[in-house]
């Protein structure tokens, strides 16, 4: 044991402990699991947990979810046969130790790291992972599919779908729901239910699994029996009680709806007590028709840092364990804090200014505004197309919605940007948050894709700062637009320009020039003005005149300026955070083409492939959007139309 600074008592993974001391090291494959007694199951779980808490402090990763599902990972590798069941998470962002235990705990240690193993499931990193997933309410679904094909193939595999931090509100997971009776008559569903998604969850759905949690008299009884059959260690009395209880929980319980829509219900389970969890899944095993089991976890179990601040340990960057500080910290302020700092600002002025989150006040700046301005926040949970029309519907009805999102998770709204917003010119604003390439977090959560999926939308204002104020003096332009407005921004930080006192507004489709140049025009969006800057003073150095724009509007953009520049430059190069195909670029290159310029125009930006994981510089320099390879890109260009 190692006491912290703060008092907290936090135990450590050995370093120097023999490989025969220590259970994890003879688990090899999940069917090593299988044969271990209960003794030997609790301090796996003891040695899962210190391998977790000490492999993230160095890499970062999801640390509180992973935390919390260790006991429930470990029981079903010991009850369900991992070769031949199919096993899917939602979100498999908690899916930690079942990587540690199918086969990957040599590996664990590269976890998040560029070529290392990913923080989500992937089919083509291990056969144990049968569904890849990085976003939240897919598992039910895929499951069910699983469930289909295996019964039209007259099968015999068991079908484990584990849901939890929220998704089984999400609208994927309740469509699932709704056809589950009609597919199929076998599957097993765990709801993993720690009260939390990223933040505390929301909705009625989670009221009512709360209740379902908390009911005394219903959980009093049922800890008395399971402690009868514990100490007498009936293996037998396990159906019997499992008859019993489906007679009983009608007595104490409302309509258990997951009833309704044909699934069995067993639970609460205590996600932590290894005996119940065995037993559960073992009924369930045997169960001949949908059934799930509810299983209640605390999310950051074992780290009493992350069992006080869920939120916060949820995900997290290397820290020192004993403090419980984290190794990298800078006094200035993220793009999603100034975003938060610049909705107080407007919302001080216009009282019809709403927020609107799919579950992450925190992670999209906005918490502060929560507490300020509760009645003029919403929380939808995990439902972005509702977050979508849900703020049509506010707009058409004259209020001021400005949806914050992740760029990834804007995706599955895409079709209710364009019908239910764009299509009707509502004033929605979508503040597209951690847009560009994220690193560590890899393809399932790199937001490359949204300026391809939106710039061919009618009506839509595209926006993209250079630095904090720009961001939010074009949070206030979008305000003053009255029309459908996606202002994205990058993940991290900017350069530390602060916000002024006066908010500024921008001339719509007006680009800025940053460096006056004559041969060479590099067109830079935002986060990529500086690699812009620094390709143009190494053109600058072998005798190549190169100008620079921050571009700001990326729908409408600055044709007017674009014509001149490429009507008297040899080359117009493009630098934008997100993919070639369909993005920016592709929009400047047609101009051109299309008003015969004679300037050659280079993209710069994402592969048509899906970026793996990684830090940002390592995936910059890879794909050559470093300022040394997009200067030589730029002269090798150069150099043949002198040539020509």
């Amino acid at each position: 044991m190692r006491r912290g600074q703060k008092g907290h008592n936090v135990k450590l993974f050995p370093k120097r402990r023999g490989a025969v001391d220590r259970i994890l090291d003879k688990v090899d494959s999940p069917s090593d699991i299988r044969e271990m007694n209960l003794e030997q199951l609790t301090r796996l779980a003891g040695e899962v947990r210190e391998l977790i808490i000490e492999t993230v402090s160095h890499t970062g990763g999801h640390l509180a979810a992973n935390l919390g599902v260790v006991e429930l990972t470990i029981a079903l590798l010991h009850v369900f046969d991992a070769r031949d069941s199919r096993i899917l998470w939602d979100v498999s962002h908690q899916s930690y130790a079942y990587k540690i235990l199918t086969g990957r705990r040599d590996e664990f240690c590269t976890l998040r790291q560029y070529k290392g193993i990913s923080g989500f499931t992937k089919r083509e990193e291990s056969p144990y992972d049968h569904f890849g997933a990085g976003h939240s309410g897919t598992a039910l679904s895929a499951a069910l599919g699983m469930a289909a094909a295996r019964d039209r193939k007259g099968g015999s595999e068991h079908v484990v779908a584990v849901i939890g931090d929220g998704s089984v509100g999400c609208g994927i997971s309740l469509e699932a729901l709704n056809n589950l009776a009609d597919v199929t008559e076998r599957l097993i569903v765990v709801l993993n239910d720690n009260e939390m998604s990223i933040a505390s969850n929301v909705g009625s759905i989670s009221n009512y699994l709360g209740s379902l949690l908390a009911n005394p008299r219903y959980n009093r009884w049922k800890r008395s029996v399971e402690g009868f059959a514990s100490r007498l260690k009936m293996g037998w009395f396990r159906k019997v009680y499992y008859k019993i209880e489906e007679a009983v929980k009608s007595l104490f319980l409302k309509s258990v709806i997951f009833e309704e829509f044909g699934l069995r219900y067993v639970g609460p389970v205590n996600g932590h007590n290894l005996h119940a969890l065995i037993d559960a899944f073992s009924i369930a095993r045997d169960y001949d028709r949908p059934i799930i089991l509810h299983v209640n976890t605390q999310k950051g179990k074992g780290y009493q840092f992350a069992e006080e601040s869920p939120e916060k340990w949820h995900g997290a960057s290397p820290f020192d364990i004993g403090t419980g500080e984290l190794k990298k910290q800078s006094g200035r302020p993220d793009y999603s804090h100034v975003f938060g700092v610049a909705m107080e600002r407007v919302a001080e002025r216009d009282d019809k200014v709403v927020a609107i989150t799919a579950a992450m006040p925190k992670g999209t700046g906005l918490t502060p505004f929560s507490e300020r301005y509760p009645d003029r926040f919403f929380d939808v949970g995990i439902c972005e197309e509702h977050a979508v029309v849900f703020a049509a519907g506010l707009a058409a009805e004259g209020m001021k919605p400005i949806f914050a999102v992740y760029s990834t998770f804007l995706q599955r709204a895409v079709d209710c940007v364009i019908h239910d917003v764009c299509l009707q010119k509502l004033p929605v604003i979508f503040a597209v948050d951690r847009a560009g390439i994220v690193g560590d977090d890899g393809p399932t959560h790199h937001g490359v894709f949204d300026i391809a999926l939106l710039r061919c939308v009618p009506n839509l204002t595209i926006m993209q700062p250079a630095d904090e104020a720009e961001l939010a003096d074009m949070l206030n332009t979008a305000l003053a637009l009255k029309k459908p407005v996606a202002l994205r921004y990058p993940r991290g930080r900017g350069p530390g320009t602060p916000v002024k006192d006066e908010l500024q507004l921008l001339d719509e489709g007006k680009a800025l020039v940053v460096k006056e140049g004559r041969d060479v025009w590099i067109w830079a969006l935002g986060d990529m003005i500086p690699a812009a800057n620094e390709a143009a003073h190494i053109l600058e150095a072998a005798g190549i005149s190169a100008g620079v724009v921050n571009v700001r509007f990326i729908k409408p953009m600055d044709k007017d300026l674009l014509k001149t520049h490429a009507g008297t430059a040899r080359v117009v190069a493009t630098l934008e955070n997100g993919v070639i195909a369909g993005g920016f670029g592709s929009g400047v290159e047609d101009f051109v083409n299309g008003e015969s310029l004679p300037a050659k125009v280079l993209k710069f930006g994402w592969p048509d492939e899906f970026v793996t994981h990684g830090s940002v510089d390592e995936l910059f320099r890879k794909h050559g959007l470093d300022p040394e390879t997009i200067a030589a890109s730029i002269k090798k260009v150069c150099h043949a139309k002198d040539e020509a």
